[in-house]
């Protein structure tokens, strides 16, 4: 039996597993492994999210078929293995775009309702859950569920899941209207953490974004690049115009195949970051920028994981409640006295969320990417967790290759909930990931 070596997207953890086809007729069940199955994307995760060691894994972008687009209403009806670029690409022509979309476009819509991504504007247009019309679970008895959100512990469960509810086959999503290919964006920059929380919470714009510098300590540590936004309007925008139905986010540049060890470190991204804020505007900008630089920059660059060599890179996303941002610093404060080199840091206001394992809570997130390696950094995050653990808060599934299972039950208060679901869905535990055994969410 052929087993294929696959990583998350961090590449610092990686498994080995069967790789096989999706269902592709109505009478087709998901095949049998005594180490489990799990669906596969682009495998966007971070982690062991989508890593099954020793079981077979569904390769699901081999279904990725749009089924229909209503170019009236915006809804569309998608297999769950289609990206939401090829989305953007059949829609954004017709003046429709993704209410909510993370980081990056290259990622299944089943990704984003396993993972029940977020974007900029949650505090606005919530989760991938609230747009989600309903979607066709294949179940471990191989019967096939239409779920839609009255189906409510089924949808539950699953949005936030990460897998293991079932496959998702089909989904219907409803899109939100656009004029443009364009973005009004002010950016300015922050001096310390403090001002960036105030400029983020003062903003009244739907997207809302800071960049932090993580790289010093001292009076200047989390000071930010801060962009907030909306879609501009439609028509002849200073002379460019609207741009929908020549709407293309264009080819990225390749990485090279290796990148040495060691070339991302502390002195490097102290000189990254001051190369970012010496081209930042100190007071407020006014810009038009297009769509797919605001939305997803990194998506330039063809799989950008590898700038951090073969070793890979670690990234830890972290929510807190509202009133408790004084854990932001406690934890920005911890890296910046460790001298654990941070280079992509974001921070993000968020709404209230929903869902047994989903992310989002209404407070803030701060993600931050680090080279896997990193002397001391596996005691570092795990005083993060206690820090997050006791403001109430929790860790993002979809980026984590390392939490503890102990901790699943103080960050995600209806994970017996959840358990309960599980069990009727999948009685004799068919659906399994490293994640899931890592964490106690499924069998062994």
């Amino acid at each position: 039996m052929t087993r294929t070596a696959l990583s998350g997207w961090g590449r610092a953890r990686t498994s080995a597993a069967r790789v096989v086809p999706p269902p592709s007729d109505p009478d087709d069940r998901a095949p049998d492994d005594p180490r489990g199955v799990l669906a596969r994307g682009m495998a966007r995760s971070y982690g062991d999210a989508a890593l099954n060691a020793g079981g077979a894994v569904v390769d699901m972008t081999a279904r990725g078929r749009l089924h229909g687009f209503d170019v009236s209403t915006g809804v569309v009806r998608v297999d769950a293995g289609i990206t939401l670029d090829e989305v953007l690409r059949a829609t954004v022509p017709h003046g429709w775009f993704l209410p909510v979309t993370p980081g990056t476009r290259m990622i299944t819509v089943g990704g984003a309702i396993a993972a029940d991504v977020h974007g900029k504007n949650h505090l606005d247009a919530g989760s991938f859950r609230r747009h989600l019309r309903g979607f066709t679970l294949l179940l471990a008895d191989g019967t096939r569920r239409w779920v839609t959100p009255d189906d409510a512990d089924v949808f539950a469960a699953t949005l936030g899941g990460m897998g293991l509810t079932g496959i998702m086959l089909v989904a219907e999503l409803a899109l939100r209207r656009i004029t443009s290919t364009r973005m009004d964006v002010v950016t300015h920059t922050t001096h310390d953490l403090d001002s960036t929380v105030a400029a983020l919470e003062a903003s009244t714009d739907p997207y809302r974004i800071a960049t932090l510098d993580l790289s010093r300590a001292g009076a200047r540590m989390g000071r930010a690049i801060v962009e907030t936004g909306d879609h501009a309007a439609g028509g002849a925008l200073g002379g460019t115009p609207a741009g929908l139905a020549d709407y293309d986010p264009g080819r990225p540049i390749t990485v090279p195949q290796v990148v040495p060890s060691g070339l991302l470190n502390r002195l490097s991204a102290r000189a990254l970051h001051e190369v970012w804020f010496a081209r930042a505007p100190r007071r407020p900008r006014r810009d038009q920028v297009d769509m797919t630089s605001f939305f997803h920059p990194l998506d330039a660059v063809d799989r950008w994981n590898r700038v951090y060599g073969p070793r890979g890179f670690v990234q830890y996303q972290f929510a807190v409640p509202v009133g408790r941002e004084d854990t932001l610093r406690r934890v920005a404060e911890r890296f910046t006295s460790a001298r654990c080199p941070t280079f992509v840091v974001v921070l993000k206001r968020l709404g209230p969320g929903a869902g047994m394992l989903s992310f989002p809570l209404d407070g803030w997130t701060l993600a931050a990417d680090i080279p896997a390696g990193v002397p001391g950094l596996g005691r570092l995050l795990e005083d993060c967790d206690d820090l997050v653990c006791e403001a109430g808060g929790r860790v993002y599934l979809a980026k984590d290759g390392r939490l503890r299972a102990a901790r699943m039950p103080v960050m995600y208060p209806e994970l017996d909930r959840w358990r309960r679901v599980r069990d009727e869905l999948d009685p004799h535990g068919r659906w399994r990931s490293d994640l899931g055994r890592r964490l106690g969410l499924c069998s062994s």
